[in-house]
């Protein structure tokens, strides 16, 4: 299946739109105070602005779980994350899919499986990086194997490449382009594409590397604005989560003008490349 066709089926369009619904904190995480019915009810009420501002699909973060442990999600987390995303997809007519940081990627397949979402955002997928939580290195492998040993073969991976929030000088001699490769090489669905850190964009001549390299969609996953959004010519799909927020802020609540402009900035935008 081309890049075009893993689009549209999954979205029903060419071209995607993807808003992200930030999970206020959860059980057991340092910042945790919401009841679960809570939390659940905001990210629905948030799935619901985003999919009445005409965006294409969503996924769902633990953003305001931090600081994230490596590789790990306790059953707390997948419990709560899977109530939620199981009201979203009732909610909501939009597919959607699932990220549990920090490089959770089984837990978020788990939790993919048992709601229905269609995809999961994975970091650490090929090569090693040093992120935030420290070195975390690539699980590829297990992850393909994981995904055909539960069924859930359908869900896609997007992987991302040269994370953001991480440092690669481990994998200095191995460009994005090398990276994107082997991610594709490594049977992912699609690659993400990110700035420096959460709310930087990504830059568009990288992009558009990526994009002329592989064959399976390049997502940018960082930075995408009402501005900027034009700029990247040849995306295959956005993942947007601060800029739509007050004051373009990730932590913020949503900010009703800010979405609408973005989605109509994406509807105006020239077809990929």
């Amino acid at each position: 299946m081309d890049r075009t066709a893993t689009i549209e089926t999954l979205f029903g369009v060419q071209r995607a739109l993807i808003g992200v619904v930030h999970l206020q904190a959860l059980p057991g995480t340092p910042s945790h105070a919401t009841p679960i019915p809570q939390i659940v009810a905001a990210a629905v009420e948030e799935a619901l602005m985003f999919q009445a501002a005409g965006f294409d699909g969503l996924i769902l973060e633990n953003m305001h779980d931090r600081p994230y442990t490596k590789r790990s999600a306790g059953p707390e987390i997948v419990a709560s994350m899977t109530a939620a995303a199981r009201a979203v997809g009732d909610a909501v007519d939009l597919p959607f899919g699932v990220q549990i940081l920090a490089g959770a990627n089984r837990e978020a397949l788990a939790v993919a499986q048992a709601s229905g979402a269609a995809f999961v955002r994975v970091e650490g997928f090929v090569f090693a990086h040093v992120a935030d939580e420290g070195l975390m290195e690539s699980d590829a492998g297990d992850l393909l194997r994981y995904r055909k040993a539960i069924g859930a073969s359908v869900i896609r991976i997007f992987a991302d490449i040269k994370k953001k929030h991480s440092s690669h000088a481990l994998t200095a001699d191995v460009d994005l382009v090398e990276t994107a490769q082997a991610a594709e090489f490594f049977q992912a669905d699609g690659v993400v594409v990110t700035g420096a850190a959460t709310g930087r964009p990504a830059d568009p001549v990288e992009v558009d590397a990526v994009s002329t390299a592989v064959g399976v969609p390049t997502l940018v996953g960082s930075g995408i604005t009402e501005q900027n959004i034009a700029g990247f010519g040849t995306a295959d799909a956005f993942i947007v989560g601060s800029s739509v927020k007050v004051d373009g802020l990730w932590s913020n609540p949503m900010d009703p003008a800010r979405l609408e402009a973005l989605a109509r900035a994406f509807r105006s935008a020239a077809t990929p490349a």
